[in-house]
């Protein structure tokens, strides 16, 4: 059997998975680093789903507005 090879995710380069691969699915620890920077700074993320439509509405906060402010906390009062 074949031993399975993927493309590196930063450069592209091959490389077989296999224990003694240490940077897998990176081909080197700089090509991990380079990832985890693009996560860390955003620059790559995991796409929202959500429509921004169903977020809450204006009635939704003006009726959870009025609850809050009804509640005995002095944080909410004037």
């Amino acid at each position: 059997m074949s031993p399975t090879i993927v493309k590196c995710p930063t450069c592209q380069t091959d490389v077989i998975w296999q224990p003694e691969s240490r940077f897998r699915p990176f081909c080197s620890d700089r090509c991990r680093l380079i990832d985890l920077g693009e996560w860390a700074s955003e620059s790559r993320r995991i796409a929202d789903k959500s429509p921004i439509e169903a977020g809450i509405g204006d009635a939704d906060l003006l009726a959870l507005e009025d609850e809050l402010m009804q509640q005995d906390n002095q944080f909410f009062k004037d």
